[in-house]
C-alpha cells in the first residue's frame, strides 16, 4: 500500500553543554547559545518511517519540525537519509512555545499539508523530556495513537502492528490508520546519510537562508525547485495567534541549570524510620518536592 507518512522532528540544543546562558529573562531556553542538533529519538522515528517507506514502494515521508531559520538542518538531515520533502514553521510568533502551543501549530500544519496515514516522531526531545507533544498532536487531530514504539512490525489492509517498550516488558499492539506513532530511543538507530542525496540536497534552503539575488548560486535557484525548502509561518497555516508561542504557553520555566553532583556531597543512609524522616524534611524544605 502507498502511505503518505509525516515525521515530526525537532532541532534541540545540546543538554550536554548547558551553561549559564542557557536560559532567557523570559524563561526560555536561550538557543543561540547552545550548539543544535536532531533530536536523538526523532531520528530512531525517522529511521521506522523510511523502512515503511521501503517496503511500500510508492510512500512518501515529509519532515515536518518548528524553529529558527537554522532549523531548516533537520528537513536537509532527512533529505539526506531518504525523506522526500519537508516543512519548516518559522514565526517569532511561534518563539516560547511549550508543549501545548507546539502541537497546536504542528497539528494546523498537518491539516494544511493533508491528512497523512501515518505521523511519527520521537517519544520526547532532550530539551524538555516530557513526552507530550505527539499525544496531544493526536489529541488535537483526532486520532488513535501507540506511545513507546520499538519497531513497526507491518501496515497492511489499513492497519498498523507496532512492538511497545514499555515498563516491565514488551507487547505488541494494532491500530487503524490514521495513527500517531512515538518511538523510543530504543528502536533502531538511524541511517547514515547517503552520498548521492546529499550532493543532491547540500545546497537546500528555505527562503529565509537563501543568497540575495545576483550573488554566487541564487541562479540555481530558480532552475533547481526541489532545492527551496517549504517555508511557513503563522499566517501560512491560518493559526491562531492566541495559541501560538508565549501566548498560547501556559507552562513556564523558572530556570534551567546544568547540575554536577560532588561526591563530598554524598550521604549515606540506613532504612530506619529517623533517616527517612530527615532526608524527607531536608527535601521538603530545599523545595526539592512539595
Amino acid at each position: 500500500m502507498i502511505l503518505k507518512i509525516v515525521v515530526l522532528a525537532k532541532q534541540v540544543p545540546d543538554t550536554r553543554n548547558v551553561g549559564k546562558d542557557a536560559m532567557t529573562p523570559e524563561g526560555t531556553v536561550n538557543r543561540s547559545a547552545l550548539p543544535a542538533i536532531f533530536n536523538p529519538e526523532d531520528l530512531n522515528a525517522l529511521e521506522q518511517a523510511l523502512r515503511l517507506k521501503d517496503l511500500n514502494p510508492g510512500s512518501t515521508v515529509t519532515m515536518l519540525t518548528m524553529g529558527p531559520p537554522r532549523a531548516a538542518d533537520i528537513i536537509r538531515e532527512g533529505l539526506f537519509r531518504g525523506a522526500d520533502n519537508g516543512y519548516l514553521l518559522t514565526d517569532r510568533a511561534f518563539a516560547g512555545a511549550d508543549t501545548l502551543a507546539t502541537s497546536y501549530a504542528l497539528a494546523t500544519a498537518i491539516k494544511k499539508i493533508g491528512q497523512p496515514d501515518i505521523i511519527i516522531g520521537g517519544r520526547q526531545a532532550i530539551d524538555g523530556d516530557t513526552a507530550q507533544v505527539g499525544p496531544q498532536v493526536a489529541e488535537k487531530l483526532g486520532l488513535t495513537q501507540i506511545t513507546y514504539a520499538e519497531e513497526i512490525l507491518k501496515c497492511e489492509n489499513g492497519r498498523i502492528t507496532v512492538r511497545r517498550h514499555i515498563d516491565g516488558g514488551v507487547e505488541t499492539v494494532e491500530g487503524p490508520l490514521p495513527i500517531v506513532i512515538t518511538v523510543n530511543g530504543s528502536a533502531a538507530p538511524c541511517r547514515p546519510r547517503n552520498a548521492k542525496l546529499v550532493m543532491k540536497y547540500k545546497k537546500a534552503l528555505v527562503p529565509l537562508e537563501m543568497p540575495a539575488e545576483g550573488l554566487p548560486y541564487a541562479e540555481e535557484y530558480k532552475n533547481k525547485p526541489y532545492l527551496t525548502l517549504n517555508q511557513w509561518s503563522t499566517a501560512d497555516i491560518d493559526a491562531d495567534l492566541q495559541q501560538c508561542g508565549l501566548s498560547g504557553s501556559p507552562t513556564k520555566v523558572k530556570s534551567v541549570e546544568n547540575i554536577v553532583f560532588q561526591a563530598k556531597e554524598s550521604k549515606t543512609l540506613t532504612a530506619s524510620d529517623q533517616d527517612i524522616d530527615n532526608l524527607m524534611k531536608e527535601l521538603l524544605a530545599n523545595h526539592t518536592i512539595g
